[in-house]
């Protein structure tokens, strides 16, 4: 199940600093991030993955990342460099409603892989 994590932030008078250190609960293999989306209804993602985790950090906008663990849909707003979301590779996750200067960190514990990527949701009844 998804889980939106605090990551320590630290601000004085030269700005502030937010840290990732020991704060994933998986080695990162992979780093990319999602920008200059041309329009707020254009959805990225949807879809799980097989071995990947991934933790999901908005550092300028704001997105929704719409999740489903197999069980129970779940919406998270990601509008803050120091919320951090952990998907688990059940979680089938879409991010949307990028705003126009959202920037989406991701890391992710596996290298590129297009056999790891399930595109199909779940079928609930």
């Amino acid at each position: 199940m998804a889980k939106l994590i605090k990551l320590p932030s630290f601000s004085d008078q030269r700005g502030k600093l937010t840290v990732i250190e020991k704060k994933v609960p998986f080695e990162i293999k992979r780093v990319y991030y999602i920008y200059d989306v041309p329009d707020s209804t254009i959805d990225r993602g949807g879809h799980r993955h097989k071995l990947n985790w991934q933790a999901l950090i908005c550092i300028k906008g704001q997105c929704l990342i719409e999740n489903h663990d197999g069980i129970k849909p779940e919406d998270f707003l990601l509008d803050s460099p120091d919320k951090c979301l952990i998907v688990e590779p059940k979680d089938f996750h879409t991010m949307k409603n990028f705003s126009s200067d959202a920037v989406l960190l991701v890391l992710a514990s596996e290298y590129f892989d297009a056999d790891d990527y399930i595109d199909e949701g779940y079928n609930l009844i």
